[in-house]
């Protein structure tokens, strides 16, 4: 069935709010059996929307589906925001729960009114897309601009397919992209991602819906902050995944980050054929445990502070990293918030001396670092990663801290069974870090070249 929202009501003249005929079109396609509602010729305002079972919301080329500017307009009952301490993230424009086969597409636009928000007296930003529960998504074709935070959020969803997006997500913190929480069978495949905070997530919230058989291939992404980001939220299992044929521009902070920090798994991790071009810190890999209650950063759903996770059976192979003149500068987010400087560069993979990080293969890895960083810019003393649940006040080793690096290129920490092969770094200028650092590592194989054009 095929359902015009115009035969509904819906002016789509970018003035009138067309939330009602929207929602009855799709609420009518649903119980007609499915179909696809159509939004064509023209801008379409709205609030929240459900999408239902079997419902494609198509947006046609040269239709723009705008967000209402009124936060008021956005309902309270679309599940939450799953860190602590982010409230103001609850809401969002297009919800679904518990429904199948219902997808995205078409060659148009959703457009987020992030300019526009938070509203005056409020703290509200809503998200662009939340599924929970939901199975059998398709979202293809689309643009996705402007978000007032994350773009999406697949909450405890599985058979997802994502081809062919185009998300800009430029003007407002948590400017995420891709998102998925708890999910499994998920395919994402040549599309592009631009934001202000990580491009794509794959976190784990609970142990009653585990990450696994996760493909990106044929992306790009460019961010703020970082690209490709796993855990974080780790309560549970994340495994069985593979990051293939990817490419990375002007990534301010990390190009792939791993993190197991809330007492979970992540293991079996493929990541094969990525290029990156001025990406700050392209691998960063860290197994701590960490609970903030009155910061950002925790999942609401972790109570207490965990023990330190399982973090193993990683390869990366087949990676190119090049440095342009442009990483001598310091990187900011919205003037203020330094994301990435010379300092801060390099491969790092850290862990507790008594929970190391097992089996990590990283072969055929290319990196030209543009290097200059003296030692009196940096200081001596460099922090451990501390169980917390021995000495939860010490400060140690996590993800913002510390904000330099003792290595130029590769400092590794507490990997046991560590392969390098075919490793090929070079500066562009002198640095007074030594080059590579391994310390407590049990190394198989260690094959690495180092060179300087100066």
């Amino acid at each position: 069935m095929i359902i015009k929202v115009k035969e509904y009501g819906a002016a789509g003249n970018g003035k009138s709010d067309d939330t009602l005929s929207i929602q009855k079109a799709i609420d009518d396609c649903e119980t007609a059996g499915g179909g696809r509602v159509v939004l064509s010729d023209g801008n379409f305002i709205s609030g929240t929307i459900i999408l239902k079972s079997h419902v494609y919301l198509e947006i046609t080329e040269g239709a723009v589906l705008t967000a209402s500017k009124d936060i008021e307009d956005y309902k309270e009952n679309t599940h939450y925001n799953r860190y602590r301490n982010e409230p103001e993230l609850d809401r969002c424009f297009i919800y679904a729960q518990d429904a199948c086969d219902i997808g995205i597409c078409g060659n148009g636009m959703i457009y987020g009114s992030a300019e526009s928000f938070p509203n005056k007296n409020s703290i509200y930003r809503p998200m662009m897309i939340r599924f929970l529960r939901c199975s059998d998504i398709h979202i293809s074709d689309i643009k996705l601009y402007h978000a007032a935070a994350w773009t999406t959020a697949f909450l405890d969803c599985s058979l997802i397919w994502v081809r062919c997006v185009d998300i800009f997500n430029d003007k407002r913190y948590n400017g995420d992209g891709l998102d998925f929480d708890g999910c499994s069978h998920v395919y994402v495949s040549d599309c592009r991602i631009q934001g202000t905070d990580d491009n794509l997530c794959l976190q784990s919230s609970s142990k009653e819906y585990p990450v696994s058989d996760v493909h990106v291939t044929n992306c790009t992404f460019t961010s703020l902050c970082a690209g490709i980001r796993i855990g974080l939220k780790s309560i549970g299992k994340i495994s069985d995944v593979v990051i293939s044929n990817c490419t990375m521009y002007n990534v301010w902070r990390e190009g792939i980050k791993i993190e197991c920090s809330e007492g979970g798994y992540i293991g079996n991790i493929s990541i094969n054929n990525i290029q990156m071009r001025n990406v700050t810190r392209p691998i960063f890999i860290l197994l701590n445990n960490r609970f903030e209650p009155e910061d950002l950063g925790s999942s609401i759903e972790l109570t207490e502070m965990p023990e330190i996770g399982t973090l193993e059976n990683i390869s990366i192979s087949n990676v190119s990293v090049v440095d342009e003149e442009e990483m001598k500068n310091i990187h900011y987010r919205f003037q203020n918030d330094i994301m990435g400087r010379p300092q801060f560069a390099g491969i790092r993979m850290d862990a507790n001396e008594k929970h190391p990080i097992n089996n990590v293969r990283m072969t055929h890895l290319f990196y030209r670092f543009i290097g200059g960083v003296k030692k009196h810019e940096i200081p001596n003393c460099y922090p451990e990663v501390v169980d917390k649940l021995e000495d939860k006040d010490k400060k140690g080793s996590e993800n913002y801290y510390p904000d330099w690096s003792r290595a130029a290129f590769m400092d590794i920490r507490n990997v046991k069974n560590l392969v390098l092969d075919n490793i090929y770094l070079e500066k562009s200028e002198q640095d007074e870090r030594p080059d590579v650092l391994l310390d407590g590592c049990l190394i198989i194989k260690k094959d690495i070249v180092i060179s300087c054009e100066k």
